[in-house]
Order: C-alpha cells, then structure tokens, then sequence
C-alpha cells in the first residue's frame, strides 16, 4: 500500500510549490512520496526542482494527460449555458481547463493519496486522513459547505432533486483544493456513465467559476462512492483552514484556538502577489512571514531582508497596461459578440 501526495504546478506558481514541499518535508511527520501534476508544459524550474528531491517526481503518463483533457473538454463544450456564458464574459470556451489536470492522480502510482493545491502549506501529520480511507472512497476537511451552493451547484431545485435525489446536498459539497481517495476510484465503467449522464443533459445543474470544483462534486456525488468531511462530521474538533481567518502562530505552525491546522489554502490569492513577495516588494500576504518561512526553509540566504513599495512609476505603468489589456479585451469581447450575432 503506497501512500502518496499529487501536487498540481507549473513554473507560475514555483514559489508557492517550493513552499507547499518544504512545508510537507516539515511538517508531515513521516516521509511521504509526492508526484507534481503538469498544468501545462512550462516546468522548466520545476524539473529543475524535482530533480532536487528524492521523494518528488514528475507525473508524465500523456495518455491519462490526454484522456483527462478531452473528458473535460466532452463535458463542457456540451454544456451551452457554460459555452454561453463564458463567450458572454469574453473567457475562452474551454475555461481553466488544465485545472481538471488533478484528475489524472486517480491514474497515478499512489494506492491512496491526498491531493494538494499549490496555494497551500501543510501544517500538521496526515497520518489520520489515510486511515479514514481504510473506510470511505473519498475525504476532505473543508467548510464549503456553508458557502453558497451556487458556487458548486446552481441548477434549478427540480434539477438538482432529480440528478441528486438527496435533500442534504448543501452538507455534501466540497472544495477541490484539497482531498484524499484512492487509485481508480473513478472506474472505466463510472466513467462512461457519468460523462453519458453529463453531455445528456445533467451537466446543467454545474456551476461554472470554478467549472473542475463543480465537476468532482458532481462526479463524487452522483457516483455514490463513499464521502467523509471531517469539518461537517467533527465539526466541534475540526480547525478552519482558509486564510481569512484567525489564526495564532507557534513557531511556523497555525493554531486555530488551540488546534493545529492540517493545511492553510491560500485560495484565491494571486499566484503574481507571491512571486512579487518573493522578489522583495512589500506585497500584504496573510500570515506572511509563515509563508517566507517555508518557501525560504532551505534556502535561508536568498529570503528577502528587506521589502519595498512599488514607485508611483511604476504603480502608474502597471495601471497603465492592465487598463490596455482590459480594453482589448472589451474590444475582443465586442468583436465576438458581434460575430455570434451574424452568425445566428
């Protein structure tokens, strides 16, 4: 039985991931394997890295790549209220598709596995979400479940009934940055029946922001495999994990009212604003110092010694060339619109 961690990177997020390792290597309490998932082909730093570390590797199976992108591309190029939207919003038709990357760890070496986002740093052992495998198919340890449901699922209520058919679907859901299962635990068969299912129709009761956290929800649920949240089920002993909150720091390590986190997720904090930290601008990162702290663990000389504010110049070229960008893609945008127009 192989245990394992999956990491899904590109050079974008380097600092991060060198963080999110040694964090691991820190705080896991045990050496565990771990195999970075390839966003796309910008890995050059990266490789550079894995070759760096005897317990990190490279996933590089392209046929599990291959058959992961075109199982997502089937899905939501089949969907026209997604299509219609994301073309309504100027995004691309295929939005955020190397995210669904992640799903190729069900492919992978690891018999169980705990899958991580990059904007993350692990804070305590793991040991226990392993055992909790021994009995359920899939774990997390999230509070998506007091969000919004829209954010997961915003079909209508009849829809969402007659896919689901469960009157508790809001205690279910789950955020996608960070879970544990096991290998094929998505079998050929559940596969064929769920994409058969989705391009028929029942892909409409997805959300679309975050189009790969709606698609594991979705295949998680409608599959019937077996499910555990340690924040809904323990929820007295459960700690938070998002960065919004209040958290005392020991030593590198996040309490959370005296209780040690598993993991912080850094969710939607620019990969820019890290990179921009790390470079010595005085960028406001919660729980800055922790970050510095892992991402430089190894490397204590090259850690900033100082931080400094952006000129006005520069603050003015940055505003100047985000208002560029935005108003070619407005000019884009309208351009498009006006093609679908013509073309109805």
């Amino acid at each position: 039985m192989i245990d394992g961690i999956y990491i899904l990177a590109n050079d974008v997020v380097y600092d991060q991931l060198i963080a999110l390792l040694n964090s691991i290597e820190a705080n896991a309490g045990r050496k565990i394997p771990i195999c970075i998932l390839p966003y796309n082909e910008r890995l050059d730093k990266v490789k550079a890295e894995i070759s760096s570390r005897d317990n990190v590797t490279l996933f590089e199976d392209s046929d599990s790549i291959a058959y992961w992108d075109n199982f997502a591309i089937q899905i939501w190029k089949n969907y026209p209220r997604a299509q219609k939207s994301w073309r309504g919003w100027g995004f691309p038709e295929l939005y955020e598709l190397p995210m669904h990357r992640k799903f190729c760890a069900v492919d992978g070496p690891f018999d169980r596995f705990i899958y991580f986002d990059a904007d993350t740093l692990l804070m305590g052992p793991v040991d226990y979400v392993y055992e909790k495998l021994d009995n359920y198919d899939w774990v997390v340890n999230d509070f998506q479940y007091k969000s919004d449901l829209k954010f997961i699922f915003d079909g209508s209520s009849e829809q969402m009934q007659q896919v689901f058919n469960s009157d508790s679907l809001q205690s279910k859901v789950f955020c996608a940055g960070w879970f544990a299962t096991k290998k094929n635990i998505f079998s050929p068969a559940i596969r064929a029946d769920l994409i058969g299912k989705l391009t028929a129709g029942e892909a409409d009761v997805m959300a679309f922001l975050a189009p790969d956290q709606s698609l594991f929800n979705y295949m998680v649920l409608r599959s019937g495999i077996s499910y555990y949240n340690f924040a809904f089920h323990d929820c007295e002993q459960a700690t938070g994990n998002h960065w919004s909150s209040q958290f005392d720091v020991v030593d590198n390590i996040l309490y959370d009212q005296g209780s040690r986190l598993t993991y912080l997720h850094y969710m939607s904090i620019s990969s820019s604003a890290f990179v921009r930290l790390c470079g010595g601008e005085d960028v406001d990162i919660p729980y800055r110092d922790v970050f510095l702290y892992y991402r430089y663990l190894k490397s204590p000389e090259k850690r900033p010694q100082s931080f400094t504010r952006p000129s006005q110049l520069t603050l003015l070229q940055k505003s100047t060339s985000s208002f560029i960008q935005q108003r070619v893609s407005n000019i884009k945008l309208k351009y498009r619109n006006f093609k679908d127009r013509i073309t109805q």
